[in-house]
């Protein structure tokens, strides 16, 4: 024991051992904290993106179905905008309200009762026989999926304390250019099942992207844990250690910032930041909704295959998903939310004047690509700020009402791309506009006041 004690005063060169080799630094042991974070991290968030690939799936697949469905269900580019967008109109008005029976039953029940009616929803869909009941399938698809993001987003904020929130939001919310990537060279291929048994591709597309949001309802009732308490995959300790975590901070938040129902809906923050995130919703589905047409347009007559026209759209998309994982991690990497915001709606901003002035397939592209970069690369970091200041029914009521704010921007932006085409015969005034808004969005975030360094 002396040799060991004198040996080890003697310093890193004459302590090596014989050889020349360094003594390996003795492993640490991961705390309960640490285990039960990464377990929730692979047991949760890669079947939740799951989850929200079906979901965005069925929101866009109108856009592939468009290229068959407009001239068969004689839809004009305005109301075949009115009937893309009015699903956020459904889903607004019943996104609060979801959100608070969410916080009441559980996340189990509900979201499960979401997933098998949208998938219903969907498949109702093939039915549509003209601009009427195409709007209203749309809208009750809206009311049908009413609730399921700001759920998720509040059934993670008791899985993941602050300091590691950002990086699981960015992880769920890569399904959304995850279900570009995957969804547009299938949604091409499906629709290459035209006139099989009768129905048309566009039918096929909403049949086949239906039917598995049913089945994943059914098995998300029997696999979801609602909260760590019921995780049978955690072991005591980091079940104790996981719920004592996030509930001190919920105690911390509740004491300096908002807890009560009024608090969540009245807050002027909470309004705010419904703007920013209204502002990026416009940008995201006023380019989603439109850019197969974009592509085909621009390809013209001959050349528009529907496959040629995915993997153009496909791009884009893996854009959007590198720029949300790697600017989501450095948000949490840095503890710093504000500026990656900021870069993230400059890079939007850019890509949209490239849209708007641009010319040709290649510039197309760019654009489409920088600015999908920049939306979906804002959306983490601004979820894991505007979850900083709010808690209980505050929690649940705010996080609903920032997102029914947004998703109105999912509804004004496919009308209002729909309506400058119709009168201007081209898309380049409202990419300008989308732009506008775009850089307006950035004004509040520039002037918010910053937050504790951990969530800044």
């Amino acid at each position: 024991m002396t040799g060991r004690l004198v040996n080890a005063g003697r310093g890193p060169a004459q302590s090596e051992p014989r050889g020349g080799h360094a003594a390996q630094e003795p492993s640490v042991t991961p705390t309960p904290l640490d285990s039960a974070l990464r377990k929730a991290r692979w047991r949760l968030v890669p079947f939740l993106m799951l989850l929200y690939v079906v979901a965005y799936l069925d929101r866009i697949n109108v856009s592939f179905a468009a290229l068959g469905m407009n001239e068969e269900l004689g839809l004009s580019q305005t109301a075949y905008g009115l009937g893309a967008g009015i699903f956020f109109l459904g889903y607004v008005l019943f996104e609060i309200p979801s959100n608070l029976i969410l916080a009441r039953v559980g996340a189990r029940v509900w979201l499960s009762r979401i997933l098998i009616s949208w998938g219903l929803a969907t498949v109702a869909l093939a039915l549509s026989a003209g601009p009427a009941s195409f709007a209203i399938l749309r809208f009750l698809l809206g009311v049908a999926e009413a609730g399921f993001f700001p759920g998720v987003i509040l059934y993670l904020t008791a899985w993941f304390p602050l300091a590691h929130r950002a990086r699981a939001v960015a992880l769920f919310m890569t399904a959304t250019p995850l279900a570009g990537l995957i969804g547009s060279p299938l949604s091409g291929w499906i629709l290459e099942m035209h006139r099989i048994f009768g129905l048309s591709g566009w039918q096929w597309l909403f049949l086949l992207e239906g039917l598995p949001a049913v089945v994943l309802g059914v098995v998300l009732f029997f696999r979801l844990p609602s909260e760590p308490g019921d995780a049978v995959w955690l072991t005591p300790d980091e079940r104790r250690a996981l719920t004592q975590a996030i509930d001190a901070e919920r105690r911390d938040i509740a004491s300096r910032h908002l807890s009560g129902l009024r608090h969540g809906l009245w807050s002027r923050a909470v309004w705010t930041w419904g703007f920013v995130y209204f502002c990026v919703v416009v940008a995201m589905y006023g380019l989603v909704m439109w850019l197969p047409q974009i592509f085909a347009g621009i390809l013209g007559p001959g050349e528009d295959h529907p496959l040629r026209v995915s993997l153009l759209v496909m791009t884009a998309y893996a854009c959007a998903m590198g720029g949300m994982v790697v600017i989501g991690a450095s948000s949490d990497r840095h503890g710093e939310r504000r500026w990656h915001i900021l870069g993230s709606l400059g890079l939007c901003l850019l890509g949209m004047l490239l849209l708007s002035l641009g010319r040709g397939v290649a510039w197309a592209l760019a654009g489409a690509s920088l600015a999908a970069m920049g939306i979906w690369g804002a959306i983490a970091p601004f979820w894991g700020l505007t979850t900083t200041f709010l808690t209980g029914q505050a929690a649940a009521a705010g996080i609903a009402l920032i997102n029914s704010l947004g998703n109105l921007g999912g509804f004004a932006g496919p009308y209002a791309m729909g309506f400058v085409k119709a009168h201007t015969g081209g898309y380049s005034q409202a990419f300008l506009y989308i732009a506008g808004l775009t850089a307006l969005a950035a004004v509040p975030v520039y002037l918010a006041k910053r937050p504790p360094r951990h969530a800044a």
